[in-house]
């Protein structure tokens, strides 16, 4: 069923190609009712929008509350334009990515022409986004970064440190491995209960560096054979991208 996100002000409902659920449900490690509702999605705007003088690139909402918590009840949406999302998947943005793999909530024949030819956006350079993600997660995780929700401080009251980013750390090195073994990211994630276990605080700190760094150590090596081309063709995606868009638009 197509979501509704006119209701939060999007003024392009017509226009919307793809919607899935991200976040922890769609890596498989929500916890019950604790986390928030994440919609992603994919729209072309008209055309007066993509080549004309005021061009659009994404539209964001969150009903989170003004200090940025977000609850069982919260919503947060994110909807990219098809040439932004196409930018950010050609350099290998982990949650762009994503949008090939997710199991979707609402899509169109437009998504799923882009969808069909997953390969071009996929390269070997990829792997650098993902455990890049992951040292920024695990950076937050030590305490060398900043905390960005005020609210998980009671994570790292309740289990020593920050869970949810040591979550974050494990899943994303694992999807670095997976997508240079295989072309794809499994969504959910194959070991969610492991994730699922991370986030209730199962191990200690210094076991997560030391999976993480094995990980990182097996990411690295898939990289080195994979099957994925050096880098994107960059005019490919282009070509596929105009011509959705005008097929679109002609309809």
């Amino acid at each position: 069923m197509k979501p509704d996100f006119s209701q939060y002000g999007f003024s392009h409902q017509s226009n919307l190609i793809m919607a899935c659920i991200g976040g922890s449900q769609a890596h498989g490690a929500k916890l019950g009712a604790t986390d928030d509702t994440d919609w992603y999605g994919l729209y072309i705007p008209p055309a007066f929008k993509v080549l004309g003088l005021d061009r659009e690139e994404h539209f964001v909402f969150t009903t989170g509350g003004k200090l940025g918590g977000n609850g069982p009840e919260d919503v947060d949406v994110c909807l990219y334009t098809l040439a932004k999302w196409g930018a950010l998947a050609a350099k290998g943005n982990p949650s762009a990515l994503h949008f090939l793999f997710a199991p979707l909530a609402f899509t169109t024949p437009a998504w799923t022409r882009v969808s069909e030819h997953s390969e071009l956006f996929l390269a070997r350079t990829h792997a650098l986004p993902f455990l890049g993600f992951a040292d920024d997660q695990m950076k937050r995780l030590l305490g060398e970064k900043g905390q960005k929700n005020i609210h998980r401080a009671a994570l790292e009251e309740q289990h020593g440190y920050d869970t949810k980013y040591a979550m974050h750390v494990i899943r994303l090195y694992g999807e670095a491995k997976e997508l240079m073994e295989s072309g794809r990211i499994t969504l959910p994630r194959p070991n969610r209960e492991e994730l699922i276990e991370i986030r209730k605080g199962k191990y200690r700190l210094v076991e997560i560096q030391e999976l993480g760094r094995q990980l990182e150590s097996e990411a690295l090596a898939a990289q080195a054979k994979s099957p994925l081309p050096e880098k994107v063709d960059r005019d490919a995606i282009s070509r596929l991208l105009s011509d959705v868009h005008l097929q679109f638009w002609q309809v």
